[in-house]
């Protein structure tokens, strides 16, 4: 599923009308930085138990302890290449 922000002030009629009339890119009325992606991916149970614990231990879900380490390592990975 792909979430997207219209970053113009265009109406839901208005891109209705868009599409209607033909022209088939409208995601130039869409903010595609924020799109959300959902993904499969499999993990071995020792590594859910792990990320469990700390999601406990943060009191926030599974979910969002992937997403916190994911980024943390990204800004890494970016500052380390500068």
């Amino acid at each position: 599923m792909i979430r997207k922000k219209i970053t113009k002030k265009t109406s839901a009629h208005e891109l209705d009308k868009l599409v209607d009339d033909g022209k088939k890119d409208v995601l130039e009325h869409f903010n595609t930085e924020l799109a959300i992606r959902r993904i499969l991916v499999d993990f071995p149970q020792w590594m859910l138990d792990e990320l469990d614990r700390e999601a406990n231990h943060l009191g926030i879900p599974r979910q969002a302890v992937i997403k916190t380490w994911i980024n943390d390592r990204i800004q890494q990975t970016k500052k380390i290449a500068l």
